[in-house]
């Protein structure tokens, strides 16, 4: 199993994600975003990003190297953000994709209207701009 840690955003980590076909455009020094890779050596595995603090939480940037897809691994970086936004006092992970809403709803995300976005999800880059309006919007309830 690979160890997850946090990682700077620095260009090995956008790399991975632009390599990945994701949105890097926000990612800078001033970003808000904590990205979290996996890791058994020195490559990176896989990657998941979080962000805002609060009861709202934007999931992001979860990517997998095309070898271990299938691995669980993305399983075990979604269940790992979901707890470190829990403990962040999160009650709500939020997400938008074009590509593996299938993914996230057996992981027990449901389907949510944009229009019922909170505001501090909807002011984000990847809500207002980064994600096409096409992109499946997507909901978990945290905690109990």
């Amino acid at each position: 199993m690979s160890l997850i840690s946090p990682i700077p955003i620095e260009q090995e980590a956008l790399a991975f994600l632009a390599g990945s076909g994701l949105p890097v455009a926000d990612l800078g020094a001033n970003s808000t975003v904590r990205l979290f890779a996996a890791r058994r050596g020195q490559a990176i595995d896989a990657m998941v990003g979080l962000e805002l603090d609060g009861p709202h939480v934007l999931l992001r940037s979860l990517a997998v190297s095309p070898a271990l897809r299938g691995s669980g691994l993305g399983v075990a970086l979604v269940g790992f953000a979901e707890r470190a936004a829990a403990e962040g006092g999160a009650v709500g992970l939020y997400l938008l994709t074009t590509t593996a809403a299938g993914f996230f709803r057996r992981l027990d995300f449901v389907d949510l209207d944009r229009t019922h976005a909170p505001p501090a999800i909807a002011a984000t880059q990847e809500f207002a701009s980064l994600c096409p309006a096409s992109s499946a919007f997507l909901y978990k309830r945290l905690g109990p």
